[in-house]
């Protein structure tokens, strides 16, 4: 797998710290749980590649995609 530019990178590791702390706040899961349902998804193995642009959005958006993955198994 390529890597990824240095600045989409660090946008995607700010996003997964905002959508881990929703996560949280949604569900009430302690941070072990919060992330390996976050790094386990669809949602965020669309977010980690450049072509789907998902990286420019915002974490509310986003976090609209995740929480339907987890509640219905699959992205809105």
């Amino acid at each position: 797998m390529e890597s990824l530019h240095p600045d989409i990178q660090f946008q995607i590791e700010c996003l997964a710290a905002e959508l881990t702390e929703m996560l949280m706040t949604e569900y009430g899961w302690d941070i072990r749980q919060a992330l390996d349902e976050l790094y386990t998804s669809q949602t965020f193995a669309k977010l980690n590649d450049p072509e789907c642009g998902l990286y420019y959005q915002g974490a509310v958006y986003i976090f609209q995609f995740l929480k339907s993955e987890i509640e219905t198994g699959k992205i809105a």
